[in-house]
């Protein structure tokens, strides 16, 4: 500011201050009214007991107060802030650590689940080889089963004809004294026409030679009764009997052991095959299962990333910030020790007699020995007449903007001294100047929290509010799967019951049936034979009617009871198709009941399989919802945890960037209006307003 026109100048004090840097835009600091300014003033002071040169030392004495003080406040509010920034890097650092942490965890995780589902990949193809290998050789043992058994039906049916044509021709020689010639034909014409009989042909010339070369190995001649009586023969034949029967026997000993065997084999395989099957669907499910679990670690460890990515970010603004701000403050620090340093030469300076006593020489003051000069008490009204415009000007100002602020600068421009006046006016506009830089730095880092705050707290939400739905979903799946399974065991349980009582009724019904059809068939059966006898009785007597002579008196041959015959064979024809109709009906009745009774069995057995595919599809997929159910409560107490860490940090925030009473747009109109109004009672004060 400059001084007032008519106030003398200082130069050869003035050029002993150094010249003040401008402090940074950051932090600014306090304006110094100049010190022709204060020299101006203290020329002009009313006090005759004070000289001008001790009232600028009084003043700068006052100065340099206030700036220790100023110094002081602003270590104080760095040392805050700086305090605030090393926490919140701190803080910002071990969320770092805990995010790597994370993403290290949901990489393993991840690579985990791939793993176990190629693992779990190769495991099913050595499975599907393992049971196509083993189809195979179910097939393969199937085959050489059938190919075995109509052997064995060749085999067996070859050695039950030949038992039975060795026992046919067993009893016919025994049943006639053949000779040997003659059974041997017999033996011979047989094999042409009997079954079987060829076998036993050829296996008795076999005997035959046998006996013959141990005969003649003896030296003995033949035996007569092999030449005239088939006793021997009969014999040879029995042993042959005995022989094919064991043989049958043995055949079928071997066919029931192979088909025991086989049996065995079968349902091994089978039950291998069905367990490797099982295995095998397990599989599949747990590979599925580790598919998804795989992909949402590889989501979660992309959303993970971001975070830390923000993280990183904020941290290095937050970091950036204060090494700016520490710059400013040093700075600041420097530019205040160098101003109080100049104070302090110039205070020094001013105090020494070379400068009081030079001051009072040679500077002729407007002064008289008996009181002041026109000019003094005119110029001392004038400032009367200024400070107390100002002070007006402010209460109005105070009064309209509700301030008190200027409230307190009003009061205190009417109760101080013209030249404080002017110095709490300007320390006020630098006061709130300052102030106004303070608060918009705050309110810019105030924005950026609550932006990310908000930001943080909507995507949480969503998340809880997404996972919150899904759960429900799942319960309200499960629950409802749960009763439709209740339902489906308890259809299962009612069609096994109607299925029995049908059976039963089914077999009650075909019996009774089949007892009214055998009655009705042999009720019609008796009854058409007594039409036959009866019939051919009356038609043979009726017959011989026409040739009796008139003139043979009253003696008329009994004929039977012709008049009664039409009308009793009328009624039993009449029961005979009665007997017919009902044999007709029944059957098609039966046969109705049987087709109903075969389709409801059919319908029926089909529905409980589908029941019973419905309740295993329902199983399985209840055990993958109950499964995913654990998960999402888990992602869901994970994400409410860290909503509600947002919702915490928003409370903290809200004392001082929310909860101002009055809005930041306000505050900053406000305190601009205060500041205009100080400023235009500071020109009233230098006299700017007056003509």
């Amino acid at each position: 500011s400059s001084s007032p026109a008519a106030a003398p100048r200082a130069p050869a004090i003035v050029a002993l201050l150094p010249a003040r840097p401008r402090p940074g835009a950051a932090m600014k600091m306090v304006c110094r009214p100049s010190l022709a300014m204060l020299l101006g003033l203290a020329v002009a002071s009313p006090a005759a007991a004070v000289t001008p040169t001790q009232q600028v030392v009084n003043m700068l004495t006052e100065m340099k107060a206030k700036g220790e003080k100023e110094m002081s406040e602003e270590k104080l509010v760095f040392a805050s802030y700086a305090q605030w920034a090393d926490d919140r890097s701190k803080e910002l650092g071990l969320e770092l650590q805990t995010l790597a942490s994370r993403i290290e965890e949901l990489i393993a995780t991840a690579t985990k689940a791939d793993s176990d589902a190629a693992q779990l990949g190769a495991e099913i193809e050595q499975l599907d080889a393992e049971i196509n290998q083993l189809s195979a050789e179910k097939k393969a043992a199937s085959e050489d089963r059938a190919a075995q058994h109509a052997e064995y039906l060749t085999v067996s049916a070859d050695y039950a004809e030949s038992v039975d044509a060795l026992e046919r021709a067993i009893q016919t020689l025994k049943s006639q004294n053949y000779d040997r010639s003659q059974a041997e034909v017999l033996l011979q014409n047989m094999a042409k026409s009997t079954p079987g009989m060829p076998r036993v042909l050829a296996a008795f010339l076999q005997e035959k030679g046998r006996a013959a070369k141990s005969l003649r190995g003896d030296g003995a001649p033949e035996v007569a009764a092999y030449e005239f009586q088939s006793g021997g023969i009969v014999e040879i034949l029995e042993g042959l009997l005995d022989k094919f029967k064991t043989e049958l026997r043995e055949t079928e000993t071997a066919e029931s052991n192979e088909a025991h065997n086989h049996g065995l084999a079968d349902l091994h395989l089978s039950n291998t095959i069905k367990q490797d099957q099982a295995d095998r669907d397990e599989k599949a499910v747990a590979r599925g299962q580790r598919a998804e679990a795989s992909a949402k670690a590889k989501g979660e460890l992309s959303e993970t990333r971001a975070d830390k990515a923000e993280t990183e970010k904020l941290k290095a603004d937050t970091e950036t910030t204060l090494s700016i701000k520490k710059a400013q403050f040093e700075e600041n620090q420097k530019v205040r020790a160098s101003e109080l340093e100049a104070i302090a030469k110039a205070v020094e300076i001013l105090s020494s007699p070379e400068v009081a006593e030079g001051y009072a020489k040679h500077i002729a003051l407007a002064q008289s020995k008996g009181g002041l000069s026109f000019l003094q008490v005119g110029r001392s009204q004038s400032r009367a007449i200024s400070k107390q415009k100002a002070a007006q000007l402010l209460r109005q100002r105070a009064f309209a903007l509700k301030s008190k602020t200027l409230l307190e600068a009003a009061a205190a421009a009417a109760a101080n001294p013209f030249g404080k006046v002017i110095q709490m006016i300007e320390d006020l506009l630098e006061k709130l100047k300052t102030e106004a830089a303070s608060e918009a730095t705050h309110k810019a880092w105030c924005d950026k929290e609550l932006q990310a705050n908000k930001m943080k707290r909507n995507e949480k939400n969503a998340e809880v509010n997404k996972l919150q739905a899904e759960v429900e979903g799942l319960d309200a799946s499960i629950a409802e799967m749960g009763a439709t399974m209740t339902k489906l065991a308890q259809e299962q349980a009612d069609l096994t019951t109607s299925m029995r009582e049908a059976t039963e009724f089914r077999q009650k019904e075909k019996a009774e049936n089949e007892a009214t059809i055998a009655d009705a068939t042999a009720g019609a059966e008796a009854v058409k034979r007594a039409l036959v006898i009866l019939k051919e009785f009356y038609s043979s007597q009726a017959a011989p009617a026409a040739l009796l002579q008139k003139q043979v008196p009253e003696m008329k041959a009994y004929k039977g009871m012709q008049s009664e015959n039409g009308g009793v064979v009328g009624m039993l024809e009449v029961i005979e198709s009665d007997f017919a109709r009902l044999e007709a009906d029944t059957k098609a009745a039966e046969a109705s009941a049987q087709k109903e009774y075969d389709t409801f069995m059919t319908d029926s057995k089909v529905d409980k399989e589908a029941k019973t595919k419905d309740i295993e599809h329902k199983t399985a997929k209840k055990q993958d919802e109950t499964q995913a159910l654990t998960v999402k409560r888990e992602d869901l107490e994970g994400t409410q945890k860290e909503l509600d860490a947002a919702l915490a940090y928003f409370d903290k925030l809200k004392p001082s960037c929310v909860d101002a009473g009055v809005s930041y747009e306000d505050r900053v109109a406000r305190r601009k209006e205060e500041i205009e109004s100080l400023q235009e009672a500071l020109r009233i004060l230098n006299g700017e307003d007056i003509a």
